[in-house]
């Protein structure tokens, strides 16, 4: 087998066979294939596509380049939840309550962030003395006896993702659904689940800027999990605004326990209620969406829910005073409201430039090394819909730096006002099964 005769097949759009994708990818990690002919067979797959059977393939490739994780010593049914990715997305730190509030077991692996924010590992080491870092028979205890636990994905998890995913961002290859979708897919089965929600954002905060778009990447996904016998629904969400009112790590954490607490947003208390009750039905709790949508609704207004997320923290090490005291999370020095120079309705809110706004306050990265301000972030005062006088506050933001005068721009900019009221925002825009 000749690595040139199968970047020939693949772009001349012909399917290759599962002994010629573990051909390419195991040779790639060993270093017997270079990265010039890889380069080459990612732009083939870009330009010509791959069916279902060799995206499958290539995810399993994926997988087994390293560890595959074993969680059958964990009762129940262990169902997963990924997010292709937005700005203020906290989605899974109010899931992991909810959904082991249920009964059924959520052992989530989880990564940090490298660009707009923190990911979910960073923003749960804001909460002082938080652990993420658990052996494996502790990990297992936890999700046994409390139903929930999280990790830091171990480094040998799909190593051929990762090399892969380095070449693709630097030749242009990244936006191919046949490689997004091996790529994320892989990642969830080799963490062990049994079945898989995948939060697809849509919009202008979102990799996925269309709803056909991501509707493909979505089917694309449930078609890999349904090969691979793993239950999988896709959820469409919308990522046309930053989700909720916070960006960052310890005020997306405040925000966490605003929802819990039954006194968050609309937008990601509905997204929220709406994955997890796809995880309730998928981990056999209850037969159908509705009942188990309301269930969860009625934890978050009992107290149910929040109780549970103070058990998780302690779980895990981790301070469960900032639950009621919210000021022990780390706080930034300064804080600057951007004000409107115009009065009418917020009519959009550019979820990337948010992002990036806070990116260059501290509370992300530009590159792996780089070190995370836990306190910076943005406050969103104002969201789409929401009427505004000139000078109004609408937004504010937290950093312990002195010069911010770029962010302030790219935050002001990325607010657009007018006088005409926009239609009210859909949240969930549909669910591929």
């Amino acid at each position: 087998m000749r690595m040139y005769d199968l970047i020939l097949k693949k772009r001349n759009g012909e399917e290759l066979t599962k002994e010629e994708i573990d051909f390419i990818i195991s040779g790639y990690v060993q270093g017997e294939i270079p990265d010039y002919q890889i380069s080459t067979f990612l732009m083939a797959v870009y330009f010509r596509g791959m069916t279902k059977q060799e995206i499958s393939n290539l995810t399993l490739s994926f997988v087994h380049s390293g560890d595959v994780v074993d969680l059958s010593s964990i009762e129940g049914i262990k169902v997963d939840k990924h997010s292709t990715g937005g700005v203020g997305d906290k989605i899974s730190l109010i899931i992991i309550p909810l959904v082991a509030s249920l009964g059924i077991p959520v052992a989530k692996m989880s990564g940090r962030g490298l660009g707009h924010t923190g990911g979910t590992i960073d923003k749960l080491e804001s909460i002082e003395g938080f652990r993420t870092e658990l052996d494996s028979s502790e990990f297992i205890h936890n999700v046994n006896t409390y139903k929930m636990a999280i990790v830091g994905q171990t480094a040998n998890l799909t190593p051929a993702d990762k090399k892969i995913y380095a070449l693709r961002d630097v030749t242009a290859t990244v936006d191919s659904i046949p490689l997004i979708a091996s790529s994320i897919m892989s990642k969830k089965i080799a963490s062990g689940s049994d079945a898989i929600v995948l939060d697809v954002k849509v919009g202008s905060g979102a990799f996925m800027k269309s709803i056909d778009d991501a509707e493909e990447l979505a089917r694309t996904m449930v078609d890999i999990g349904k090969s691979l016998n793993r239950k999988t629904i896709a959820v469409l969400t919308n990522m046309d605004q930053p989700l909720g009112h916070e960006v960052g790590n310890a005020n997306e954490i405040k925000e966490v326990i605003d929802v819990l607490s039954n006194k968050g947003a609309e937008d990601e208390t509905t997204i929220a209620l709406t994955i997890a009750s796809h995880m309730a039905v998928l981990g056999g709790a209850y037969n159908d969406f509705d009942s188990a949508f309301r269930v969860l609704k009625a934890k978050i207004e009992n107290g149910e829910a929040i109780n549970k997320f103070k058990e998780f923290i302690k779980i895990q090490g981790g301070n469960p005073e900032v639950v009621d005291h919210p000021e022990l999370l780390p706080q930034a020095k300064h804080h600057i409201e951007i004000k409107a120079s115009s009065s009418g309705y917020i009519t959009s809110i550019n979820a990337e430039s948010i992002g990036i706004s806070a990116m260059l306050l501290g509370a992300g990265r530009r590159t792996k090394e780089d070190k995370i301000d836990f306190a910076a972030g943005i406050t969103l005062t104002k969201k789409i819909g929401d009427k505004v006088d000139v000078g109004e506050t609408i937004c504010v933001l937290h950093t312990n730096l002195e010069n911010t005068n770029e962010a302030q721009n790219i935050a002001k900019e990325a607010f657009r006002i007018s006088e005409e009221k926009p239609a009210p925002v859909k949240y969930v825009y549909k669910v591929i099964q």
